[in-house]
């Protein structure tokens, strides 16, 4: 699978030539282990992150040449625990306790990947923001309101602004919005890395360029077969590979389709590019979204298409970043000047429930599948590898059946 492509913004801030990640090779010999994990993104970091501080032997592998190359550094790096799917929803989906709980840990994973970030030997420029979550139309008003009630109800961080404070706040105008606490934003691209020198100095190992092509498991145990021609026992295996996991195994549950993203040029000479540089996204599917950078650019994203061709969501690529820029000026005349530097497109993922998904199946014994999809990408990993410590070395995890049991 071909997840991303064009003129890539996070891999162009930090370079692994001076770090521990420099000279990752690919598997040369055959290895034991207690846990394989497979992926070498955020979602398959966090994992070895937790599996190293368990004292159990770890091993990551990554089928591309280097490491944190698919889409994670494609991830634009915006931590929110509101999600996709609003509280109120979860709500009327799934009953007030799961729905409840599922965002008390989206706050709980923000909280942790800001500690997280602490332990690491680069900086992942975590910050954090508020978000102004604004209603599209009328009938995203309606939505502002009754997500409003549940977020405040149920002892969550949460504002709730007028069309006249918008406008004082922000010089556009809007009928409705939240303004939330509690959330973040994180390079991801530095964020991973700094995820794999710590597991790495705690006795992970990294492979690079080794793709597995074939699986047993037992009862006892997984045996795994690499293209390099080498073989690894383990006890149990992760697969931690994001949208490219369904390439192994298909999930009824899961929505492919695709997002594109632009950075503009340093363009933020103040403080402040609106109030509070806070994170901005709004009611309307497929929604736009914008957050600043440390070095003065702003993100847009969004104007999904409901395809996973390659060919045809880079044919549209040079259009959708004209349009992300109009969207921008649109909301933001300060910023009339504003070129589109950088330009992206990759696949998004997401799934019918709004629940991210810890899978596992019959014909993977020891097997887990960790399924991050959604708008919250980097928030649902911390979530489901904190879970799948447990899960893999002690067999259970209190919150476990929210992912697992739908």
């Amino acid at each position: 699978m071909k997840s991303i492509s064009g003129v890539l913004y996070w891999p162009t801030t930090y370079t692994d030539s001076h770090s521990d990640l420099e000279n990752i090779k690919s598997l040369d010999e055959d290895q034991a282990c207690d846990y394989v994990i497979i992926g070498g993104g955020e979602s398959g970091s966090l994992c070895a992150y937790f599996l190293s501080q368990t004292g159990a032997k770890v091993i990551l592998l990554d089928k591309r040449k280097k490491l944190v190359q698919g889409s994670t550094s494609a991830n634009t790096g915006l931590l929110q625990y509101s999600n996709d799917k609003t509280l109120n929803s979860f709500i009327n989906s799934y009953g007030k306790e799961k729905a409840v709980r599922h965002y008390q840990l989206c706050v709980e994973a923000i909280k942790g990947l800001e500690e997280m970030s602490k332990t690491f030997d680069i900086n992942p420029d975590f910050i954090k923001r508020k978000s102004l979550y604004f209603a599209s139309n009328l009938d995203g008003k309606k939505m502002i309101d009754l997500e409003y009630k549940a977020l405040i109800e149920n002892g969550f961080n949460v504002e709730r602004y007028t069309k006249s404070q918008i406008e004082e706040k922000f010089n556009f105008s809007k009928e409705a919005a939240l303004f939330t606490g509690d959330d973040a934003e994180v390079n991801p691209y530095k964020c991973a890395h700094g995820l794999l020198l710590y597991a790495k100095k705690r006795g992970v190992k990294l492979f690079s360029d080794t793709e597995v092509i074939r699986i047993i498991g037992t009862d006892e145990g997984v045996k795994l077969f690499t293209k390099n021609k080498h073989t690894i026992r383990a006890n149990k295996v992760i697969f931690a590979g994001g949208y490219e996991s369904l390439e192994v195994k298909s999930e009824k549950n899961a929505v492919l389709t695709s997002t594109f993203a632009i950075a503009t040029q340093p363009l933020i000479e103040k403080n402040n590019a609106w109030y509070e540089n806070c994170l901005i996204w709004e009611t309307a599917r497929p929604y736009l979204y914008l957050r600043t950078t440390v070095d003065g650019r702003i993100i847009v994203g969004g104007l999904d298409e409901p395809t996973i061709i390659p060919e045809k969501r880079e044919s549209m690529l040079f259009h959708k970043k004209e349009v992300l820029i109009k969207n921008l000026i649109e909301l933001f005349p300060i910023y009339k000047d504003a070129k589109p530097e950088f330009y992206w497109t990759g696949t998004f993922g997401g799934t019918h429930s709004g629940l991210p998904m810890i899978r596992q199946y019959d014909e993977y014994p020891n097997c887990f599948f960790l399924m991050a999809y959604g708008g919250n990408g980097t928030v649902y990993s911390y979530i489901l590898a904190k879970i799948l410590k447990d899960l893999v070395t002690v067999g259970s995890h209190p919150d476990a059946s929210i992912y697992m049991d739908y």
